[in-house]
């Protein structure tokens, strides 16, 4: 692959590899920016078909790390870590104790966290070689599972999207559709059920579907169809790239706000969004809270303090929604805008 040319691409920074023999772990830890501080992100624990491909998720995720980070006004770069699951059998404790030792020797220029494939057992499994990782069991000072912080900055940049478009002051009645309810979907169904929103929901796995059906009555859709279910916000809270060619045409939503990152396949689609009259939440703005939630971590964990700065993230959208309709620009532009005079202030 073209290493430096994606780098180039995506205005890096630098990029970390570790081959361990004795576990067979392939892992990257992609360091965007750290001009606001040491780079905090994610680990991410997936299959891939090609090794490639694990690099670009890593670098995309990064980025969006960095901005993620400026916007919510964090003193910390943008990173993330991808571990390329094996397809065959292998030591998970293992696996991730040299992970932790990778991060060691890093030195804490990168901090870890929970991503897609990752838990609270494996940040135990790191913290027992490196203190670089956060999401770890309260008993020993973490947050454990950030993903009810994420679910609430979402509802909060939901609130902000309906107030701006439509003129609700509240979600009662709100018809959410929501793509994924894993971790932060599930959370999300319930922060949205408690303010009385109507949900619709799909997910790969039929257990969590009926689970949102069952505990929060939302009508279950199938996965194909979610996007082009007529309702007043479509949430997309699996994988990334599911704003794409094939899917922004059908959709009927007259708001986009979820949780997963990367959820424009390319930045041409938030200008499609913009063309379509449909408002979208920039995915690094909205989805900030489990990062907020573990900053805290860092200096020690205060729940209040995590709690106060994810509730602002209504503000940080509301801003990026009234700007983007005085300008008549797409709202992944403003937010962007936002990121760099931020990251501009600090210079190189």
């Amino acid at each position: 692959m073209d290493l430096f040319g994606h780098l180039k691409a995506y205005d890096y920074g630098e990029v970390h590899f570790k081959f361990d023999k004795a576990t067979g772990m392939k892992a990257i830890v992609a360091i965007h920016d750290s001009r606001l501080g040491p780079a905090l992100g994610g680990c991410r624990f997936i299959e891939y078909d090609k090794e490639e491909d694990a690099v670009v998720d890593a670098l995309r995720l990064a980025r969006g790390m960095t901005y993620k980070a400026a916007l919510a006004g964090l003193a910390h770069g943008g990173g993330k870590s991808v571990i390329i699951r094996p397809k065959t059998h292998f030591d998970r404790v293992a696996l991730f104790r040299a992970f932790g030792h990778f991060l060691e020797d890093l030195r804490g220029h990168y901090i870890t966290a929970e991503d897609s494939g990752t838990g609270l057992e494996d940040m135990e499994v790191i913290r027992s070689v490196t203190k670089n990782v956060t999401g770890v069991d309260p008993a020993h000072g973490g947050s454990g599972d950030p993903s009810p912080f994420t679910a609430l900055g979402v509802r909060r940049g939901i609130e902000a999207c309906v107030k701006m478009k439509l003129g609700k002051s509240s979600l009662e009645g709100v018809h959410v559709a929501i793509q994924g309810v894993g971790h932060v979907g599930y959370y999300l169904c319930k922060e949205l059920h408690a303010q009385g929103a109507k949900l619709s929901v799909a997910d790969v796995d039929k257990l969590k579907s009926e689970r949102a059906q069952r505990e929060f009555g939302a009508t279950v859709v199938p996965l194909e169809s979610i996007f082009q279910t007529a309702c007043d916000v479509l949430a997309p809270c699996a994988l990334g790239s599911a704003l794409n060619d094939a899917t922004i045409p059908t959709i009927k939503a007259k708001i986009v706000a979820g949780a997963a990152n990367n959820q424009l396949a390319e930045p041409r689609h938030g200008d499609d969004l913009h063309a379509r009259g449909i408002l979208y939440a920039p995915d690094y703005a909205i989805n900030a809270g489990g990062l907020v939630n573990v900053a805290q971590e860092v200096k020690g964990y205060d729940a209040a303090v995590s709690r106060e700065r994810t509730m602002k993230i209504y503000d940080t959208i509301w801003e990026i929604a009234e700007r983007s309709e005085k300008l008549n620009s797409p709202t992944y532009k403003i937010a962007d805008i936002l990121v760099e005079e931020k990251l501009g202030a600090v210079g190189r």
